[in-house]
């Protein structure tokens, strides 16, 4: 047994025990519709979260038995990022007017589309499969949140409670892409590179036909043309300081997060120093010169930190304000990025680094829903989530077109987290002040009361209303 493969097992345990200690040190729900609710969001976000993950393992592998050259590989990977950033803002920004229900399925068109160009062996067609991915992620990480905001909200359940669908949602989302994995290697191996494709795009449609029977529609702004919707997510960005903070946190976050995803294999593998460094995007953990880890194993490690660090998030919500306690995680994940570059080659200490990093991005994704719940404007909600994916996608696409070393690349990593840890503490000031406070709830009441006066209105006669 390698020690990857016993570390896991430890964390395992670990993870086992913390879940189990969660569930007695918390106040259980008793909400039988919130229970529905929930199961109803998750049995869909799993599957959009598992037709993403079914296709990452084998997309370079494809590529290659295509006998694309390592240039073409990566302008298609960059392709992938740059129309996320693009085309993937504007597609993303449809939710709030033309429904997050709507939008949702378009995902899964998308990305069901980009499967199918899978089974041509041609750059251009391939190429047009990584714009309609690049595009579809944009979708996955706005519509479906926004979708749950609303209708938590509209349903009047407790506020608290959202944060907990959203660590729900980041365990499930480690569980599967451990099952994905597995899946898309047993197709691989009797099928071919382009089989686990099939299947994602049969859990994609499968996806598709659960929102379209059992999602209610819901919306941002729909009278607004787009022009005015980019105009009004614009001025929330620039007026509203916690909703500036916010997208400088997570751009700066998840734009270290994609890098490491892309830095870690030759960060684990020692015997290669100078060769590997060089390497951009699909060179990492891919080329011959780089000696074999067990990819899966450490995929594995990670994948549990991340539901470790989901538990962490569940018990310290319950004690502290999110704004709070993610100013020092932000730190933590900064000088664990630095471990590569003060210790190279010391491949445990720097697997043992990472794994705590991924115990941080377990307790981020909840923590930063959580306060785009709370912060971010509903009616422009989907577009202002796309446009914090902008700089994020700037910044990826800048790092690997520029063939650094990995320690220069890890550099700017920790740089990048340490400035979000600076905004987390901005944003910690904002949210102490009393007039922020009750500015944002005053507004949330707000919206809730139009929503619910819409609803009135369509029902009631015409000449009850005022």
């Amino acid at each position: 047994m390698t020690p990857f493969l016993g570390v896991f097992f430890f964390l395992c345990l670990i993870c086992m025990l913390l879940f189990l200690y969660t569930r007695s040190a918390l106040p259980p729900v008793t909400d039988t519709a919130f229970h529905l609710f929930q199961k109803t969001y998750l049995a869909v976000y799993l599957l959009a979260m598992a037709g993403d993950w079914l296709q990452g393992p084998h997309v370079y592998a494809l590529y290659q038995s295509y006998g694309m050259t390592t240039h073409q590989i990566e302008v298609l990977f960059v392709a992938g990022f740059g129309s996320s950033m693009i085309l993937g803002t504007v597609v993303g920004s449809f939710a709030d007017k033309y429904g997050r229900k709507f939008n949702c399925i378009l995902y899964g068109i998308l990305y069901g589309g980009a499967c199918i160009t899978k089974h041509f062996n041609n750059f251009w067609i391939l190429m047009l499969g990584r714009l309609l991915g690049g595009t579809a992620t944009s979708i996955l990480y706005s519509a479906f949140e926004s979708w749950l905001v609303y209708e938590h909200h509209k349903r009047n359940f407790d506020s608290d409670l959202l944060g907990n669908i959203f660590s729900h949602a980041v365990l499930g989302n480690s569980l599967v892409a451990i099952l994905a994995g597995l899946v898309a290697q047993v197709f691989a191996d009797k099928f071919g590179f382009v089989a686990p494709f099939d299947v994602s795009l049969t859990v994609l449609m499968i996806m598709v036909i659960l929102i379209y029977y059992i999602w209610p529609e819901n919306y941002g702004d729909k009278i607004s043309n787009f022009q005015k919707s980019f105009q009004n997510a614009f001025r929330s960005i620039g007026t509203d300081y916690k909703v500036l903070s916010l997208g400088f946190i997570q751009s700066l976050f998840e734009g270290s997060m994609y890098v490491f995803v892309l830095e870690w294999t030759p960060a684990l593998s020692p015997e290669v120093k100078e060769t590997a460094n060089k390497g951009t995007i699909s060179e990492k953990g891919h080329t011959e010169e780089i000696p074999h880890i067990p990819h899966g194993h450490i995929f594995a490690g990670f994948m549990v930190s991340i539901m470790i660090g989901s538990s962490l998030f569940k018990l310290l919500s319950k004690h502290t304000a999110v704004e709070s306690f993610m100013r020092p995680v932000l730190v933590v994940s900064s000088l664990t990025l630095a471990v590569p570059i003060i210790f190279p080659g010391h491949q445990m200490l720097i697997f043992a680094a990472f794994l705590v990093f991924e115990c941080c991005v377990g307790i981020f994704w909840p923590s930063m829903s959580t306060m785009r719940g709370k912060y971010v404007p509903e009616e422009t909600r989907a577009t202002i989530m796309n446009f914090f994916r902008i700089p994020l996608n700037m910044i990826v696409v800048v790092i690997l077109l520029q063939n650094l070393d990995m320690k220069v690349i890890f550099q700017c990593c920790v740089g990048f987290l340490l400035l979000a840890a600076i905004f987390q503490q901005w944003l910690y000031n904002l949210s102490k002040l009393p007039t922020h406070g009750r500015l944002d709830s005053t507004m949330e009441r707000h919206d809730e009361k139009i929503d619910g006066k819409k609803d009135r209105l369509l029902d009631e006669p015409k000449e009850e209303v005022v």
